[in-house]
């Protein structure tokens, strides 16, 4: 049970005192009183009280006054200001000083209880963030997801929320949103933790490549079979398998996912022999399953199976507030990897950061970082370091794709078109480059 709220009241009148104790303690809070504003200094100095209900004239410090300590003593606590003088001036500064309210004397009981009931949840509400932040701070392997918007404290709150669970996930966002490190947070943070996260990206696969990827196959199956290999479902006994691009997956193997996930059972690729697994799944994608269950493209029992909670990742454009963070971070990382000393970014480049799109998002803000610090003068990241930097500092205006290109040229250009080694550099598979390289119409230049 939640502690009771505490409430101190201040008042010279001892008729005041008394009838407002009684008032409140059987309202249920935990109520002390103080005869004017030096004993109420004393008893705040062995204690700290919710709410102070504070007369605004008593003999030596007045109310304002004391108002001011408590709040320098602590800036949390709510201070309610009583007078029999309702002017305008005296309620204007005490509101001014900090004062949540104030009310005039002779008191309506019903006003005033109502009053402190609402002061009451304002104090409950901020004790429940307190220890949500508290939560969060312990949860494991969230230490890549970096940020202090509402969108992000919002997002840690669901990874702990549904870490508890068993059901299924589907993480939706734009790509290089970080989807698969909500995943790992996720299982870090269940109780499969001590199992092993089993990852699979389905875009890169064939057909006949994720069949035996996740099912595994019998010596002998195919072609190259040589030996039996256990598949991705029963490297994920007692833990989580976790399946990216989830919307890549042809329709035969949607089949074949749907009955996995219904009995927990399968057959390795040329096998008789059925094979059980305990495992959690998680999936991830940056289309709109909903879209495509309702064009016929993805199956409907499929995508409710999986489908029992949603996180949607908001891309970076979004939490800009986000950038400066990622910025140092993925500075104090490339840094240490490369035994270099950290460095500063100047202005002008954070600046111009802050308004650029992403259409990358962070995997593309990171890629910028390490860049610039490769390229740079090892001092500063500056404008020009940046891909968009010659642009930018030109003001000339740009669309976000012709920035896409031209990035993705220049590191095409930088790895000799060598496009394994860019797609790495790109943190992006080699369909997703090869797809960009088709879009933009690129060729290598003789």
């Amino acid at each position: 049970m939640a502690d009771k709220i505490s409430i101190l009241i201040v008042d010279d009148e001892d008729s005041v005192r008394d009838s407002l104790l009684n008032w409140f303690i059987e309202d249920g809070y935990e109520v002390e009183a103080a005869e004017n504003a030096k004993r109420a200094l004393q008893l705040l100095e062995k204690r700290d009280f919710n709410i102070i209900l504070a007369d605004i004239k008593m003999p030596g410090m007045d109310g304002l006054e004391l108002q001011r300590r408590i709040k320098a003593l602590n800036s949390e606590t709510i201070v309610i200001i009583m007078t029999a003088f309702a002017s305008v001036e005296t309620a204007v500064q005490a509101l001014k000083d900090g004062a949540y309210d104030y009310v005039t004397k002779p008191f309506d009981p019903d006003d005033l209880s109502h009053l402190i009931r609402n002061a009451g949840a304002q104090i409950r509400l901020r004790q429940e963030n307190e220890a949500l932040k508290t939560r969060v701070t312990t949860l494991d392997d969230v230490d890549d997801i970096i940020g202090k918007s509402e969108a992000i404290r919002k997002l840690l709150e669901q990874i702990e929320s549904v870490a508890q669970s068993n059901s299924s996930v589907i993480i939706t966002g734009e790509s290089g949103t970080g989807k698969e490190l909500v995943a790992r947070a996720i299982h870090a943070n269940s109780q499969r933790r001590y199992f092993p996260l089993v990852s699979v990206h389905c875009g890169a696969l064939t057909e006949s490549l994720l069949e035996s990827e996740l099912f595994g196959h019998e010596k002998g199956a195919f072609t190259g079979a040589t030996f039996n290999r256990k598949g991705r479902f029963e490297m994920a006994d007692g833990g989580t398998i976790f399946l990216d691009e989830i919307a890549t997956v042809s329709p035969k193997m949607q089949i074949e996912l749907l009955r996995v996930l219904e009995t927990k059972s399968f057959h390795r690729v040329g096998g008789n022999k059925e094979i059980t697994s305990d495992f959690r799944v998680i999936c991830a994608t940056n289309r709109d399953l909903e879209t495509m269950v309702r064009n016929g493209t993805f199956r409907e029992d499929l995508y409710y199976r999986l489908n029992v909670v949603n996180i949607t990742i908001p891309p970076l454009r979004e939490r800009t507030d986000d950038i400066p963070l990622l910025v140092n971070h993925f500075i104090n990382k490339y840094c240490t990897s490369m035994s270099r000393d950290l460095i500063t970014i100047e202005p002008a480049a954070m600046k111009q950061l802050e308004k650029f799109e992403f259409p990358g998002n962070v995997r593309e803000l990171e890629n910028m970082i390490e860049r610039a610090i490769v390229i740079g003068n090892g001092k500063e990241i500056r404008l020009k370091d940046l891909p968009m930097g010659k642009e930018a500092a030109d003001s000339s205006v740009e669309s976000l794709e012709e920035l896409e290109k031209r990035h993705i040229e220049q590191i095409l250009a930088k790895y000799e078109w060598n496009v394994s080694r860019s797609a790495r550099a790109l943190h992006v598979d080699r369909v997703t480059l090869y797809n960009k390289i088709r879009k933009y119409g690129l060729k290598q230049k003789e």
